[in-house]
C-alpha cells in the first residue's frame, strides 16, 4: 500500500486541510475550546482504563470490554484532535498525500473497532440476561481474550482495500480538504479518478461489518427488552435495565452520527454537515463515555478510590 502512496505522490505531494477557515475570528477560541475537550477524554477515559485496571473486582467481561473502550476512545480521537489543534496553533494546514492517508487509515480502524466493540458489548448484556446461567461458560476468561484479539484484528484489516484503493486513485481537482482532517468523503471528492469501485467498496465493507454488527447489538437488544418485560417485579425491571441504558445511549449517538457520515451517495457530501456530525463522533462519545458508564456505578466508585489510594501512595514514595 504504501509503495502505491510513494507512485500517488507525483499527483498530490500535499493537500490543505482548510478546518474552520471560514470562522478566522474564532481560531484561538476554538483551540481552547478544543485542548480542554482533549485533555478531559484522554484523563476521563484513562481514569476509567486505570480503575479497571488496578481493580481485581472489575475484571470481568463487560468491564474488560469497556476498558478496550477507553483505550478506544483515546486512540480515535488521538488520530484528529492533536493534528487540529496543530493547524489551529501554527495555521500551518499542509499535510502530505501520505500522512492524509494515513490518518484517514487509523480513523477508520477505530471506527471499525468501535462498531464492532459496541456489539460485543451488546452480546455480553444479552448473554447475562438471557442466558445467565451460562454466562460464565460463554464468556470465559479464554473467551473474552478471543473476542478481544479478534476485535483488534478485524478492526485493522478492515480498512485495508478501501485505504489501498484510494491511495491508489489521482487527485488533480484541488489540494484543498474542506474539513478538519482527511476524512475519506472529502478526500474523494478532489479525485479526478474514476471513484466507482472505491464506492462500491465503501458500501460493501459498510454491509459487512457495519451492518452486521448493527444487526447483532438490535437483535440483542430485542431479546433484552422482551426479557425484561417478563419480569414479575418493576423494581427488577428497572435494575436490569439500567445496567444496559449507558451502553444503549452510546450505541444510539454512534450509530446515528456515523450512519449520517458515511452510508450515502458522495455526491450528498455537505462540508458544514459533515464538520458537524464528525465533532458529534468524535469529540461527543469519548466524552460522555467515561460519565455515563461510571456516573451511577458503585464498583466504579469505590474503584476510582482504590485508584486516587494507589497514585497517592507512589506520589509519597
Amino acid at each position: 500500500m504504501y509503495e502505491v502512496l510513494a507512485r500517488n505522490e507525483s499527483h498530490a505531494v500535499q493537500f490543505t486541510i482548510l478546518c474552520f477557515s471560514d470562522l478566522p475570528q474564532l481560531q484561538v477560541p476554538l483551540f481552547i475550546s478544543f485542548l480542554l475537550i482533549y485533555l478531559n477524554i484522554i484523563f476521563g477515559n484513562a481514569a476509567v482504563f486505570m480503575a479497571i485496571l488496578f481493580d481485581s473486582h472489575l475484571h470481568t467481561p463487560m468491564y474488560v470490554f469497556l476498558g478496550n473502550l477507553s483505550v478506544l476512545d483515546i486512540s480515535y480521537t488521538s488520530t484528529t484532535l492533536p493534528k487540529l489543534l496543530f493547524m489551529l496553533c501554527t495555521q500551518n494546514k499542509i499535510t502530505s498525500l501520505v500522512g492524509c492517508i494515513t490518518q484517514m487509515y487509523f480513523f477508520l480502524c477505530f471506527a471499525c473497532m468501535e462498531m464492532v466493540l459496541l456489539a460485543v458489548m451488546a452480546y455480553d448484556r444479552f448473554v447475562a440476561i438471557c442466558h445467565a446461567l451460562h454466562y460464565t461458560l460463554l464468556m470465559s476468561s479464554r473467551n473474552c481474550l478471543v473476542i478481544v484479539i479478534s476485535v483488534w484484528i478485524v478492526a485493522f484489516l478492515e480498512p485495508v482495500s478501501f485505504t489501498a484503493l484510494v491511495a491508489n486513485l489521482s487527485f488533480c481537482s484541488s489540494n484543498q480538504i474542506d474539513h478538519f482532517f482527511c476524512d475519506a468523503s472529502p478526500l474523494l471528492k478532489l479525485s479526478c479518478s474514476d471513484t466507482t469501485l472505491v464506492n462500491m467498496t465503501t458500501y460493501i465493507l459498510g454491509a459487512l461489518v457495519g451492518m452486521s454488527t448493527f444487526m447483532l447489538t438490535s437483535v440483542s437488544y430485542v431479546y433484552i427488552v422482551f426479557n425484561i418485560m417478563n419480569f414479575h417485579s418493576s423494581g427488577a425491571r428497572y435494575k436490569t435495565f439500567s445496567t444496559c441504558a449507558s451502553h444503549l445511549t452510546c450505541v444510539i449517538v454512534f450509530y446515528g452520527t456515523t450512519l449520517s457520515l458515511y452510508m450515502r451517495p458522495t455526491s450528498m457530501y455537505s462540508p458544514k454537515q459533515d464538520k458537524f456530525y464528525s465533532l458529534l463522533y468524535i469529540i461527543l462519545i469519548p466524552l460522555l463515555n467515561p460519565v455515563i458508564y461510571t456516573l451511577k456505578n458503585k464498583q466504579f466508585k469505590k474503584a476510582f478510590k482504590k485508584l486516587i489510594h494507589v497514585l497517592c501512595s507512589l506520589k509519597n514514595m
